[in-house]
């Protein structure tokens, strides 16, 4: 992959009121210095008379009769600023933007709607080609005619000018390219109704799992192919499958991933946290940008990973990187940050990808002095570990026990040096530069860091990672709930908008069940069922038995779109499948089972012809084809024992749990005030209540 340079001046202010007071600083300034996302406000000084996309912007394009010009992308996107520096920055581009669009700058993160509507045309129109900037030209009604990705600017001006005049000299070619596409979108948002009884069998997952593993990379762990993205609940589901069936091939095969990924340069050996990916097959080289949504998921895997292995490389990797976000993404609300950009300044003043990581032998060796050698070994300042341009991004090869035999020192004075290398390097590093962040905080990611948080104490028991779990669900409850029991997607500076998406319900009744499992709260439960009632309200669809990405009282996009694939972030339906099988058990729901069961079987045929597309799915499929256990612990200890019984890999199994009287279905009529009692249920089915976690263990079929 080719890394440019990047030459352009940082736009960027804290508020509107700011970008107001220095807008006469600038030669240009357009409609987004009205914005608040930081991508928008990147580009508010841009020669191009950009617009937010809302109902004026699209009012303009119609009585105006001019092509749409719609430019996606987010603020840690290189590629998107290597298009703003050679493009948008430039007057006579500006031109001609100006003179035949309307032009639409959009966040993706912001408005992650868009950006599927209009991905799903590129990837149409580009035989799957799609990804960020996103580039869209459109009709003024918003049906799109062509799309593309990063363009030069030679070929940027030519395709424009190309679609400009068509547009004037034949518009019914444009028309009919727009339906053509329009239909094709329109075909891809129909999920089929599976007319068969649903009926899930081990067979069924362990011939996914078979196909799947023709595409595993046996030496360096993930998949066969470049670049490599971390795909945790791809792993999260392999973790579990191996365990529950006994297959020490396919653990084994996980826990090389998961060591390879901790070694390598996607991974911040200084100071913590996961870039979004690997742009070669040993996980070293990383695209530098550092996702909120990443870093939640990987500290839930790394948290489930040590609890069955305990290697320590995995505990390890989690209190460095909740070290990361604590010191860096937290906000003094208890919200997480989105992200830092992949670009910082060199020592010219110039943006270059990962400068703020990288490392050069000249500035290492009077940081490491009489240490340098074995810290080279370690962290292969080396051939292995030489990017380009004299610059080492760090990755190790050897586990700890190999250097120590080799160098003759102990594990203990081993530690301790890695330790004083590690504050030597962040001390130095914490003098450059530091990568742009985006300060706005989204719901859905926010979620996903929670639930990180959770299932860390859930493993770890670390009083600080339940606290900051603790303030970050009250932030989502005072700041992004609405009095109408809505959320909203993103917050930023006392300001609560945007409607929130179907994502943002998913992976917050996900980590509110799991706050509730560690804390013993009803409130978060009631609140996750709350939430989920609503979006039976707002998204569900009676047709597919599926959940629309948006809620019926947003504004209609070209089409209305059902998310059910499983990416890097599990798609929002499966999340929600999950979520209303473990709200049906609480709360013993016919609508939440029979949903569960309708969604899992409507996916089904296509999910062993791409298996690590429906691996949150096919997670859930489990608890169908092993035993799914209710766990109901009552009793003054009731806490004690849950903290104990976490301490064992059980991916099967719910917990409900009261130290009072409760009436929840699970615990009504179980408190004892005189001894705390575990019961152990499958279906409602009890065995005979036990007082000590590990006769409870022994009755699981973990």
């Amino acid at each position: 992959m080719k890394y440019i340079a990047i030459l352009f001046l940082i736009i960027l202010m804290n508020c509107r009121g700011q970008n107001q007071e220095t807008e006469s600083q600038h030669k240009y300034t357009n409609a987004l210095i009205n914005e608040t996302s930081p991508y928008l406000l990147q580009h508010a000084h841009n020669p191009v008379d950009w617009h937010a996309w809302n109902e004026q912007t699209l009012e303009k394009a119609k009585s105006e009769n001019k092509l749409i010009l719609i430019s996606v992308g987010y603020s840690a996107c290189h590629w998107c600023h290597v298009m703003e520096h050679e493009s948008f920055e430039d007057s006579l581009v500006a031109q001609v933007m100006n003179k035949n669009f309307i032009n639409i700058k959009v966040d993706r993160e912001e408005r992650p709607d868009i950006d599927q509507v209009y991905m799903s045309a590129v990837n149409l129109m580009t035989n799957g080609r799609g990804g960020w900037p996103l580039n869209v030209v459109t009709l003024p009604d918003g049906k799109p005619i062509w799309g593309d990705t990063y363009l030069e600017k030679d070929r940027w001006v030519s395709v424009l000018n190309q679609i400009s005049k068509l547009y004037k000299e034949s518009p019914n070619k444009l028309t009919q390219q727009a339906e053509n596409v329009q239909n094709g979108i329109n075909s891809i948002a129909v999920v089929e109704v599976n007319s068969n009884a649903p009926v899930f069998e081990k067979p069924f997952i362990a011939d996914a799992v078979s196909n799947w593993s023709k595409d595993f990379d046996k030496k360096f762990g993930g998949t066969n192919r470049e670049p490599k993205f971390m795909m945790p609940n791809n792993y999260h589901f392999l973790l579990r499958y191996a365990h529950q069936n006994n297959d020490k091939n396919l653990l084994d095969f996980v826990n090389l991933t998961l060591k390879k990924i901790a070694f390598g340069g996607v991974y911040d050996h200084v100071g913590g946290g996961f870039s979004r990916y690997s742009t070669d097959g040993k996980w070293h080289v990383p695209h530098f940008e550092k996702m909120l949504y990443d870093n939640g998921q990987l500290v839930s895997l790394y948290s489930d990973a040590y609890l069955l292995t305990k290697n320590k490389l995995y505990k390890d990797v989690v209190e460095e990187t909740l070290g990361f976000i604590t010191n860096e993404m937290t906000t003094s609300e208890g919200a997480f940050y989105s992200s830092f950009d992949a670009d910082s300044k060199t020592p010219e003043g110039e943006l270059e990808e990962g400068t703020f990581y990288v490392w050069q032998k000249e500035a290492l060796k009077p940081l490491l002095k009489d240490d340098f050698d074995l810290f080279s070994e370690y962290y292969n300042v080396n051939n292995f570990g030489l990017w380009e341009n004299q610059n080492y991004v760090l990755i190790r090869k050897d586990d700890d026990s190999s250097i120590i035999e080799k160098h003759n020192i102990s594990l203990k004075e081993l530690q301790e040096k890695k330790s004083q290398w590690k504050s030597m390097l962040k001390e130095a590093r914490n003098k450059r530069p530091k990568p742009r962040m985006d300060d706005k905080a989204l719901t859905s990611w926010n979620g996903l860091m929670l639930k990180g948080y959770v299932d860390a104490y859930r493993v770890f028991q670390n009083k600080e990672y339940l606290d900051a779990a603790l303030g970050n669900a009250n932030f989502i409850i005072s700041k992004v709930l609405r009095k109408d029991g809505g959320l909203n997607h993103t917050y930023k500076e006392g300001e609560s908008k945007i409607n929130g998406y179907l994502e943002d319900y998913a992976t917050v009744i996900d980590a509110f069940i799991a706050l509730y499992e560690i804390t013993l709260n009803e409130d978060w439960l009631i609140t996750a069922r709350d939430l989920a009632t609503y979006t039976f309200e707002h998204f569900y669809d009676e047709k597919s038995k599926l959940f629309f990405y948006t809620s019926d009282e947003d504004a209609s996009l070209v089409t209305r779109n059902i998310v059910y694939y499983d990416n890097v972030i599990p798609s929002s339906n499966s999340i929600m499948a999950k979520n209303l099988f473990k709200l049906f058990h609480y709360f013993d729901s016919k609508t939440f089972e029979e949903t569960a069961i309708t969604m899992l079987n409507n996916v089904k045929p296509e999910m062993s012809e791409y298996p690590s597309s429906y691996s949150n799915w096919l997670d859930l499929m489990l608890n169908y084809t092993n035993p799914f256990y209710e766990v109901a612990i009552a009793g003054k200890e009731a806490k004690e024992k849950i903290s104990e019984l976490n301490q064992t890999y059980i991916p099967n199994k719910l917990i409900a749990g009261s130290t009072t009287e409760n009436n929840l279905p699970l615990l009504e009529n179980r408190y004892n005030p005189d001894q705390t009692l575990i019961y152990v249920c499958v279906n409602k089915a009890c065995k005979l209540p036990v007082s000590k976690v590990d006769a409870a263990i022994n009755l699981l079929d973990k």
